[in-house]
């Protein structure tokens, strides 16, 4: 299939997975009123949710890199929408755990940015890579944008139950677009690596630092954007607003996020990638200082949205054209997912940690005060990083 056809397939595929998972939080109080549970019930199944997207991401990346993309996304898109259809019907925490968390994480593995970049990465020329992969970045933060008051109006109108159910609908539809990453697998090595084994590639990874550095730099990644997803709709009706206004506000994240992801898709193959995230994760750390700096208004929380959206998912391209660019794409998917088990990882600890604090202080205070925190560390972890390919290095040690 041609470039242009597995970019838009690959944009679908993400725009409908993102979008279904940007709703999660819309259900955490209709779900907590109907069965008396602590948001800490909740926090915990997104939690799950998200530690399996990550620990499973790794297997599904090496999968699509030995036996294609499209059979591992076709596979995590019915897992995907049994998770959501499952999820109607829960009443008690165990079941919640198993269906918010553990199948709809392994959906998640399969459906996400790792394995759709590392085809569309594949597909296009390598000047072009980074503007491919922000433009695929948009559509999942257009997905967040177009499903999210789809979500809240199923809510709304009928109740969280049906909207489940028609969430789990619409993922249905990623099964289809996953042709046409059919026959899509890792390319051979180049010449000089062409014996390399998964786990030399995974050793190889392991000794280089910038690796672990973006490693934690996702972790915090993590923990700012799985924290507001889940706990922001729920910090906006404590300060007295209604749910809509938090509704409203995941979605302007998401729509100025499209811009935020093309801004940094095309700057990152023009300037420095790690100066980028830097600068990301900096100017995150002040947005999320000021929102809790100043008394909540619906002006003061679109201010916030607007401007965090801008630096959602900007880092996403950046790390995986990073993760591209140290390694090469022979094991691209698998590599990116095991540095993207760091941002599940952070995922995993900001959202639990948000519900364990508000159920034990009756606050947010001490979860956006370790975001501001985890964002000037974030900032600092990635400067060290060295992008020069691998490759080039070995062959100038070579020359010398």
């Amino acid at each position: 299939m041609n470039p242009f056809a597995i970019l838009v397939c690959g944009s679908a595929i993400l725009c409908i997975s993102f979008g279904a998972r940007a709703g999660m939080g819309l259900y955490l109080g209709p779900m907590a009123l109907e069965y008396g549970w602590g948001r800490e019930v909740f926090s915990i199944s997104m939690a799950i949710q998200n530690l399996a997207w990550g620990a499973l991401g790794a297997f599904a990346g090496a999968a699509a890199d030995r036996w294609g993309a499209g059979r591992v996304v076709f596979g995590a898109a019915l897992a995907y929408a049994a998770g959501l259809a499952a999820m109607a019907y829960v009443d008690t925490p165990f079941l919640m755990h198993v269906t918010s968390g553990l199948l709809i994480g392994l959906g998640l593995a399969g459906t996400s940015f790792a394995i759709v970049f590392a085809v569309i990465g594949r597909s296009v020329p390598l000047e072009k890579r980074s503007t491919a992969l922000g433009i695929a970045t948009a559509a999942g933060s257009f997905g967040q944008f177009a499903l999210l008051p789809l979500t809240q109006l199923m809510i709304s109108y009928r109740d969280w139950h049906f909207a489940l159910l028609g969430m789990a609908g619409i993922s249905l539809l990623v099964a289809p677009l996953a042709l046409a990453m059919a026959g899509t697998k890792a390319p051979a090595s180049p010449t000089g690596a062409a014996h390399q084994s998964i786990g030399a590639a995974l050793h190889e990874a392991w000794r280089e630092r910038g690796f672990h550095l973006l490693f934690w730099g996702y972790f915090v990644c993590g923990f700012h954007i799985a924290m507001l997803t889940v706990h922001l709709p729920s910090f906006v009706t404590d300060a007295g607003l209604r749910p809509e206004h938090g509704m409203t506000a995941l979605a302007l994240i998401g729509l100025f996020n499209i811009f935020g992801s093309l801004g940094a898709g095309w700057l990152g193959g023009r300037v420095s990638k790690k100066y980028l995230l830097s600068i990301i994760y900096s100017v995150r750390a002040v947005l999320i200082a000021l929102l809790v700096a100043f008394p909540l208004s619906p002006f003061m929380l679109y201010l916030f949205a607007c401007g965090i959206g801008l630096l959602w998912l900007g880092t996403v391209p950046l790390t995986n054209g990073l993760v591209a660019q140290i390694f090469g794409l022979r094991y691209a998917a698998m590599l990116a997912s095991v540095v993207f088990f760091g941002h599940q990882l952070g995922s995993f600890i900001g959202v639990w940690l948000a519900g364990y604090l508000y159920d034990t202080t009756g606050s947010y205070n001490g979860a956006f005060i370790t975001s501001i925190g985890l964002g000037v560390f974030a900032a600092l972890v990635n400067l060290p990083v060295n992008e020069k390919p691998l490759a080039e290095r070995r062959h100038a040690q070579a020359v010398a």
